[in-house]
């Protein structure tokens, strides 16, 4: 599924010569144009696009008609009149009008940084889930480009005969299609998150631990994913190479079994319809027991990534620190084997002296060992906190929990007791075996 295949003319295939600018806004950090314009090569090369160059332009009032300045906007016609390129990628936020303005003065085809982000989404998606996901992301960002993006806008005909009234515009009737594929899609969504919902209530009863991967796009979680369950899950050196969510067991030692999830990557103005469309399957991590989030350290702007990845978090209401009743974060510092001999010496000593952190390679294995041993620890002595309903009858339940672990509350409500109780992963399944009908 494209988002841009509208008639035949507005599409466009794998090694479209691309043209890409990014704009350097009021308020962007500094030096940040380089690591931008580097990431926005990646992502387009994610989706076969020939890019012929790839330029930066300091904003300093933005336009409303076209963003860019006059002089920049011609400089950029002149570009691609000149490279005979079809379709130039603003690497930023486009209203429709901007949009449809640089067409007109660029006579190329005009995407911003979402529209690309979502062709490949929409290319990646594989799962029945992925795609239902990709298309509202994709009919609500176009919603509003229905302006630029058909061809077909004249005016309708209505009633009988030639006494007939100017009856509904194209345009509304597209939109109308829109809005009504969007509901059935949205319900479509609802029934995912439901089942979605019902298996995280199973894995909860389940004694075993989740733990999710998260990091930014290319950061090496699926190469790790796979070197932890023996998977094969794709793990290229490109941007976005898995979407859809995995989940393995994974062993640990002193730990009979764990599920460890591998999540979409995230990256800088993720569009708000893919965090909004991709909320059933983003889930998976608010309800795991330990969020692990992989970094790659030797990249120029990793911190920058690593604050882009909060910064989804947050608004998935997880916090940095595990605070309130969010997972805690355990960060793992990856791609070491590319750093030179001595940074890689300085990180790690830095490493050891920052909590819930490590120094990896999940190419060569280096220090990953260390890392499932400490998180093993982890598991092991903090134990997993479940919520029970026992009959009031049940003191031996009762007795035994207080043998075997923590009993953080107890609340007795119309003969039920509503028992919090802390276990080790061990622990719990011996409670399974032992009480598989409380």
């Amino acid at each position: 599924m494209s988002v841009f295949n509208r008639n035949e003319d507005d599409g466009f295939s794998r090694g479209t010569p691309t043209i890409i600018a990014y704009p350097e806004l009021p308020g962007t950090p500094s030096g940040n144009a380089e690591y931008r314009l580097e990431e926005s090569v990646g992502l387009a090369a994610a989706i076969g696009l020939e890019v012929i160059q790839a330029r930066h332009y300091r904003v300093r009032s933005p336009r409303a008609a076209t963003l860019l300045g006059g002089g920049q906007v011609d400089e950029l016609a002149q570009l691609v009149e000149d490279e005979s390129a079809e379709l130039l990628i603003i690497d930023g936020a486009l209203t429709p009008i901007q949009q449809r303005n640089l067409e007109d003065r660029v006579k190329a085809k005009v995407i911003d940084r979402t529209g690309l982000i979502l062709e490949i989404f929409g290319e990646r998606a594989a799962t029945a889930e992925g795609r239902l996901q990709v298309e509202l992301a994709h009919l609500d960002y176009q919603a509003g480009r229905l302006v630029r993006s058909w061809t077909h806008l004249e005016r309708q005909r209505g009633g009988f005969g030639f006494l007939g009234g100017p009856g509904e515009t194209q345009i509304e009737a597209d939109r109308r299609m829109i809005r009504d594929r969007m509901a059935r899609l949205r319900k479509e969504l609802s029934q995912v998150q439901r089942t979605r919902g019902i298996h995280r209530a199973r894995r909860k009863k389940a004694p075993w631990p989740t733990i999710a991967l998260v990091g930014y796009t290319n950061a090496g979680k699926s190469t790790l994913f796979n070197r932890l369950t023996k998977a094969s899950v794709l793990a290229e050196d490109l941007l976005f190479a898995t979407l859809d969510p995995t989940m393995r067991q994974v062993r640990l030692p002193g730990v009979e079994k764990a599920i460890l999830s591998d999540t979409v990557g995230f990256v800088s103005d993720l569009p708000t319809q893919l965090v909004a469309a991709f909320r059933a399957t983003l889930e998976e991590v608010t309800s795991a027991d330990y969020i692990v989030h992989v970094r790659d350290i030797a990249h120029p702007s990793t911190e920058a990534q690593r604050t882009d990845v909060l910064s989804i978090l947050r608004e998935l209401g997880i916090g940095e620190n595990g605070e309130g009743d969010s997972p805690p974060i355990i960060e793992l510092w990856n791609k070491c084997d590319k750093l030179p001999a001595e940074e890689r010496a300085q990180l790690s000593e830095l490493a050891k002296r920052t909590p819930n952190c490590f120094l990896i390679s999940a190419q060569t294995g280096e220090g990953v060992d260390l890392f499932v041993e400490q998180l093993a620890a982890r598991i092991t002595a903090e134990g997993i906190e479940r919520d029970l309903v026992l009959d009031a009858a049940q003191g031996d339940v009762l007795a035994w929990l207080h043998s075997k672990g923590q009993v953080c509350s107890v609340e007795e409500k119309d003969g039920m007791l509503f028992v919090t109780a802390m276990l080790t992963p061990r622990g719990w399944g011996q409670y399974e075996k032992l009480y598989p009908d409380v």
